[in-house]
């Protein structure tokens, strides 16, 4: 997610730095970021916009937030007709988390980060809790067995810019790891509920969802029409949400954010709702 303040824009995957300004530009290609064109091919083929790619150790994050593993690069996911649903307000990937009705899914924070990190992510697992959902989260205080770590990105992404990132639900569980800059405070001036904010985007593509206005990013970043996908993109309409996105809705998934404090709206619970009550 890019954000919209006094700021430069910057996307929990993207930066303040160099290599982007607000506009997005070429990728790019330092020895420490080289993204070689048959991965590329394969990020192209899941249908993610292979703009601005960045390597994390042999994973690579898209979208300015998204984290694909090379295993998801070379078998997919489950369903290989992943369906478009146009320009509708919520998204979902096509792997879920599988709650069996009733799914404590543990939340473990690197004990690198500081009182208000810790703090921001009880925030965040409230705000999923408060809407007694089939899943649930839970802090706990050990890495050991956590279904989600959220752990510090190394010092080259802070540099480069990435705010956050996480990846999407395999076999029917979450995501297993959000990446956080830690210099969240002192470089970009977020206080608690922002770096709740972040915190809580990433749980929600953990859990299988999608960037708000996936069909059309300049809706919350502003700029030029940047659809990130021409079919088979694995964004599939969520029922029940309205046509179209807006900046004012302020969903908590949008691509884009001001770096405020950015709650649920109406139809982020009805998505949740949807998606994680009586369902899957």
């Amino acid at each position: 997610m890019r954000v919209l303040s006094k700021l430069p824009m910057v996307a929990f995957a993207a930066t303040l730095f160099l290599a982007f300004s607000c506009q997005q530009k070429a990728q790019d290609t330092t020895p420490q970021n080289v993204v070689s064109p048959e991965v590329l091919a394969k990020i192209k083929r899941l249908g993610f916009s292979t703009e601005g790619v960045i390597n994390n150790n042999g994973s690579y994050i898209v979208e300015r937030d998204i984290m694909l593993t090379e295993a998801q690069l070379d078998q997919g996911f489950n369903n290989p007709l992943l369906l478009r649903a146009g320009q509708e307000e919520q998204y979902r990937t096509t792997n879920v988390v599988n709650s069996n009705g009733s799914r404590v899914i543990t939340v473990y924070i690197d004990t690198r980060f500081n009182s208000t990190y810790v703090n921001a992510l009880n925030d965040a697992i409230g705000r999923y809790n408060a809407l007694n959902l089939d899943i649930s989260f839970q802090r706990v205080t050990s890495s050991s067995g956590a279904d989600i770590n959220v752990r510090r990105l190394n010092w080259f992404l802070e540099f480069f810019g990435v705010l956050g990132s996480a990846g999407f639900p395999t076999n029917g569980n979450p995501y297993n790891e959000i990446l956080m800059n830690g210099r969240l405070q002192t470089s970009y001036g977020y206080n608690q509920a922002g770096i709740a904010t972040v915190i809580a985007h990433e749980m929600g593509h953990c859990i299988g969802f999608r960037h708000t206005d996936y069909f059309d990013r300049s809706i919350s970043c502003g700029g030029s029409t940047n659809d990130e996908g021409d079919g088979g993109v694995g964004a599939i309409l969520i029922p029940g949400t309205p046509t179209g996105a807006s900046l004012s809705a302020a969903s908590w998934m949008l691509a884009c954010s001001g770096g405020g404090d950015r709650q649920f709206n109406a139809d982020d619970v009805t998505a949740l709702n949807w998606m994680y009550k009586n369902n899957f």
